[in-house]
This record gives structure tokens, sequence and C-alpha cells, in this order.
């Protein structure tokens, strides 16, 4: 028979105003008083509850004088998501504090075990403590201290402490201070393998905490055909949600003795060689960010042969400093871009001062909008080299551009909008080393924003498919910009900001114009229809099933090379189910019906069992590439992964990537990768790779 007594059968009233919670109850199956001791025998799998503190034991007794409670065999003391086991726990009620022998202590993501211990709500002490992330094994993370204080808010703090993996801790911490809510060792990895280019290598990066803000260690690679590479990284992370910051820095240098080849304008690459990457971001007040990232490189292929992880991604470094003052209903920032390496122009801003004025309705309906800046710009030229032999002339202005519009939105029905739209331009150049010292030039545009908004609803039901409905959302757009006279001044006018390679229609306004050294006049009536078909969600109240637009210019100003009439460009995008996403881009010639590009993505999985996508990229006379990725769970350990390029043009596969993914005691991911490369590349034809990282914890 379960019964359950009150508090005041045994425990003396001046416990209500003890530390201790208020409330305390009682459970068990057989429950006896001591005639020699007077304390209450609690058997029957029993537990007691002190507020969110539960005592749970084979046996517990209870002293009503003392109001001490001690739990016998298997002792289980829980708060929350802590664990607490020990052969024997003693917990006073007088002032919440309990004191146990040896112990372990579980909440995630770590594991705890010690000699003995004290403790309270607020924090446990552990003597000769042993932690484990997660579980303890021979391969897991493992911290040892002579004294460990662990509060509730999950702050560990060490002292006379080691570190290292399983039973080998080569590393000695006279104090740790750890945040279990951030990752403990985020950058911990270890890669080796063989590339023809390189020989053997070997790659270890290691962080150690050395305040609770500030990790910081080194990345120390061994290259049997090119020498040693090694340089300091570090992280750092502090604040709140509101208030914060974080940043990353990373760094390699080495002495190349192995075969180095050209850099990417045909000279010789130096024998030193070496990179360092710092990003930072962080927001000072809740309305002011500040945000900055350095990419010096020695020369352009030192990631490429070293990090070829870090170079794919970014294959063009950008250096800046920016930070941004966000008002009530404007933004202020202070913008500054570098060029720190010798082998790319960059259009330098040394800095630009900027101001955007969000829209703003006036009376009569009136909505105005309105940007300023000012800035310094350099462009410094590349180097006499092979592939640039012309490229030598220093550009330099220093220019206020502010542009001031107007439109007003004309609604008769909820369904049509008609804005007429006008505005000014005026920028200023200084300091020009040109024909002129200074140049203005002011300029206007003229236009309309037009768009019919329709839909239309189908009851239809697809419960395999998670279908409630259809919705139909058709909206043609139409918007007509008149720029006269864009390009005067052009001769007298440094080209710094101008137009660059794109193949996506490029913004009609004035206003939204970011080429603005490099102008043509415009007189453009752009078309569009864009269509979205949806269906109800119970989470997020609609989800989009398919996404189709539709839109081309139409130029009655254009530049020798161009059409009147642009490319016509789609996109389309089908999401009809979490497993299924395809997305496919195009634009061709509606004269002849050429096709220009063609990019797809087709994306299919099966939750955490499988993945596949396949895409492919089209550019007439550029490219025509197939890419194909995988992954497939072969269980809970192992995984394997595939990825595939191959180039129509040159008919050949150009990368070629097989591996199996190991997971070991969830804390580390080994990769096991073959990869072979076809084509005219500085990368080996084979290679083989072991990677180890920390999964995070």
């Amino acid at each position: 028979m379960i019964r359950r007594l009150l508090a005041c059968l045994f425990v003396a009233s001046p416990l209500v105003a003890a530390p201790a919670p208020d409330a305390t109850s009682i459970v068990a199956g057989l429950a006896q008083t001591s005639t020699v001791t007077g304390e209450t025998i609690l058997t029957g799998n029993p537990h007691v509850d002190y507020g969110d503190l539960r005592l749970r034991a084979d046996e517990i007794r209870i002293d009503p004088q003392t109001k001490i409670a001690t739990a016998r065999g298997h002792a289980v003391l829980t708060q929350g998501p802590r664990r607490l086991l020990a052969d024997v726990i003693t917990y006073h009620a007088a002032d919440g504090t309990y004191t146990v022998g040896e112990l372990r202590v579980g909440e995630f993501p770590i594991y705890i075990s010690g000699s003995s211990a004290t403790g309270s709500r607020e924090q446990i002490v552990i003597n000769d403590a042993r932690v484990t992330v997660p579980e303890p094994g021979p391969f897991v993370p493992t911290l040892h201290a002579a004294r460990l204080q662990f509060t509730a808010d999950k702050q560990l703090h060490a002292e006379r402490a080691s570190a290292g993996i399983g039973p080998v801790r080569p590393v000695a911490l006279r104090g740790f201070d750890q945040d279990l809510r951030s990752p403990m060792l985020p950058n911990l990895s270890l890669t080796a393998g063989y590339r023809r280019s390189l020989g053997a290598f070997i790659v270890a990066g290691l962080r150690v905490p050395i305040l609770p803000q500030l990790q910081l260690g080194g990345d120390l690679g061994l290259y049997s055909s090119r020498g040693i590479m090694a340089g300091p990284s570090g992280s750092y992370e502090g604040g709140n949600e509101t208030v914060g910051y974080r940043g990353d820095f990373r760094s390699g240098f080495i002495s190349d003795y192995g075969t180095r080849y050209t850099d990417i304008l045909g000279r010789a690459i130096p024998r030193n060689r070496g990179f360092a990457t710092w990003q930072h971001q962080q927001h000072i007040t809740d309305r002011l960010a500040l945000t900055g990232e350095l990419n010096y490189w020695r020369d352009s292929e030192v990631l490429r042969d070293f990090r070829p992880g870090e170079f794919f991604p970014v294959q063009q470094p950008d250096t800046f400093l920016e930070s941004t003052y966000a008002g009530d209903n404007y933004f202020v920032s202070l913008f500054a871009r570098f060029q720190p390496n010798s082998f790319q122009v960059v259009q330098q801003r040394l800095p630009e001062l900027r101001f955007d004025l969000l829209p703003i309705t006036l009376p009569g309906g009136f909505v105005e909008r309105f940007n300023a800046s000012v800035a310094v710009l350099r462009e410094d030229p590349l180097p006499a080299a092979p592939y640039t032999p012309a490229l030598n002339r220093r550009l330099r202005s220093d220019r206020f551009d502010a542009y001031y519009g107007l439109s007003r939105p004309i609604r008769p029905t909820d369904w049509f909008a008609f804005t007429p739209v006008a505005g000014g331009r005026i920028t200023h150049y200084a300091n020009l080393d040109g024909a002129r010292n200074d140049y203005t030039r002011t300029l206007g545009e003229v236009g309309f924003d037009a768009e019919l908004r329709t839909s239309g609803t189908f009851d239809y039901k697809n419960p395999r498919w998670k279908i409630d409905g259809l919705r139909h959302l058709l909206t043609p757009r139409v918007s007509y910009r008149y720029i006269p006279e864009a390009e005067k001044g052009a001769r007298y006018i440094p080209p710094i900001d101008r137009r660059s390679f794109s193949t996506y229609l490029q913004p009609l306004g004035l206003g939204d114009i970011r080429n603005i050294d490099e102008l043509r006049g415009t007189s453009t009536l752009r078309f569009g229809l864009d269509n979205t078909l949806q269906t109800r969600d119970p989470d997020y109240g609609s989800r989009d099933l398919v996404v189709f637009n539709v839109a081309n210019d139409l130029r009655f100003e254009r530049d020798p090379d161009e059409r009147d009439v642009s490319e016509i460009h789609t996109e389309l995008a089908v999401m009809p189910a979490r497993w299924l996403e395809l997305g496919v881009y195009q634009s061709f010639r509606p004269q002849d019906f050429t096709l220009r590009e063609f990019n797809t993505g087709v994306t299919l999985r099966s939750g955490d069992d499988w993945a596949v996508r396949f895409s492919s990229n089209f550019l007439r006379r550029e490219l025509e590439d197939y890419f194909l990725e995988g992954q497939r769970r072969i269980n809970e350990v192992f995984e394997g992964i595939v990825r595939l390029r191959y180039d129509a043009r040159q008919d050949r596969f150009i990368e070629q990537i097989y591996g199996i993914r190991q997971n070991i005691a969830n804390t580390w991911s080994v990769d096991y990768t073959i990869s072979l490369y076809g084509g005219n590349r500085r990368e080996s034809r084979f290679g083989l790779n072991i990677r180890i990282d920390a999964i995070r914890f």
C-alpha cells in the first residue's frame, strides 16, 4: 500500500521558513518510525520532494530533529535536467545543502564523476572530478580537475585541471572556465592523407579555452613535399542576444620548397607563402552593429593548395569593416573596403559614409525615399604580369552622391495598383586625375510601376501530400523607367563602381543602380508575371507549393551589343513536400528561342536516412556542368557520401569524391574519402584524405 505523508507529521514547523522550498511531499511503500532514534524510515521505492528537488533511494531516513534526510542504496538526487547518483546522499533540509561520497552526475552535454561533493540548488562542488563529453569512453574529450564547480546556470569552473582524449590528458590547465551552453571544443580537427602535389600530409587544429569568452590555439600542417605550415587561430564570443560579439581568426605560414607553379596572373609564386583570415560580428547596442572581415593571401593559390575546403566557396576574398546604426526609419553606415592582396582589383572605399531614409508616406498619399553617401574611392592597378600587361591605370575620386524619389500609389481597387515614380540623383566627383579636377552630374528619372493582383481558391485535398486546399496567386507587373543622358560625363568620371558581368535582369530605378560611375541612358519597359500556388499549413498558416515567375525587358534605348527585346527570364520552384525540392532558372532569346542559360537543382531526401541532389549549370559558350551529391546512412555509425562533377564541354568527370563518414561515440566525425580529378588543374589527379572533426557538443 502506498502512503502519502504530510510534512507536518515528521518535520518541525521551522522548516517552512528555511531556505528549502515550502512544500515537501513523501511517497513510500512502507513508512516506519524508529523507537531508538526517532527517525522516519521509508522503504518500498520511496522518494521525497523538496520543491523541484527529488531524493530517491532503496531506503530514506528522515530525522525530524536535525531535518536531515539520509538516502542509502541506489540513491538518486534529481533537479531539473541534472541527475546525481551515489551510494549515500545526505540532504540538509534546513539550508538546502547535501553531501555525498563517490558520485556520478549527468546533465547534457556532460558526465561527471568524483570522489566526494557538496552541493545546493545553486551549485555543486566536486573533488577529484573527471568530466567527459558526452558519456565516458576511450575516445571522448576528458577533463580531470582537483576541484570542480558546476552551477545551476551551466557554468563550469575547474581548478588544477588537465584535458585530453580518454585517459591521455597532455594539456595542463591551471584554471578552466566554460559555459556549457557554448561548444567546449568547436574547432578540434585532424586531417591526414596523400596528394601528389603535397605528398603525405597531416593537418591538426586545436583551440583551448583561455577565458570564458576566448579560445586560442593554432593549426599545424606537415607536408612531405612542401614543408611545415603553422599559424595561430582562435575564436571569441560574449554578451547576450541583444548586445554581444563573436569572431574567429585563422592563419598559416610556410616556406614552400615544393613545385609552386604560377598564380592567377601568371607570376611565379614565391617560396614564402601564407594567409590570415578574420571574421567579426558585434551588436554594440540594440541599434548599433559592427561587422568586419579580413582575408590576406600572400598569393592567389595558397588556400587552393593547402586549404581547398576554404578556397572553393570563396575564390575572391574580401576585406572590409562596416558599422551600421539603425534609427526609427533610417540607417547610417560607415563602410571601408581595403585591398590587402596584390593579385586582385578591389574597388576600395576609404571609407564611405552613407545615409538611407526608409520610405515615408507624406500628406496626399505621396511616398518619399532618400539616400546620400560620401566616399573616398580608390582602385589600384595590378602589377605587370603575363596575364595582365595592360591593367596599369590607377583610379581615384572623392564622391558625393544623393538620390531623392517620390512616388504616388494609386489603388482604385484592392486588386490593382498604379504608382507613378519620379526622382533625381546628383553626383559630385572631386580630386580627379583626368582632364578635370572635379565634375558634377545631375540626372532625373520618371516612370511607373503597375501590378494586378488576382487569386483563386480550390477545395482540393490530398492527405498523402499534406495538401489542404489550394490558393493560386497571379500578379502581372509592368514597370517603366526613363533616365535620359545618364552617360554624360563618362570621359571625366573614373569608372570605379562600374558594371559587372551578370546574366540576370538588373535594377531599373535610378536610386537602386549600383554602377553609378558607368551609367547609360535608360528607356526600358519591364514585364513580369508572378505565380504562386499555396496550401494551408498547420504551423505557418500557408506554405508555397509552386512558384513560377517570368520577366523580360523592352528597351527603347540600348547599347550596340544589346537587342531591343531582352532575354526572357523564368524561374520555377516546386516544393510539394518536405522531401522534394525542384528549382529551375532559364533565360532564352524570344527572337529565335535560343537558350542562353539553364540552371537546375533537384533535391530528394528521406529524413536522416538518405539525401541526393542533382544540379546543372549551362551558360552558352561558357560552361555546361552537371553535379551529383548524395549521402546514405548505412547504420548508426557509418554513412556513405559521393560527389560527382561532369563537364559536358570537355566530355569528362572533372571531380569525383567517394567516401565513408563514421560517427565515433557521438563525439567524433571521421571522413574517409578518395578524390579523383580530371582536366588541367593544380590539384592532383588522385587524393586520399582522412579527416577527423569534433562534433559540436
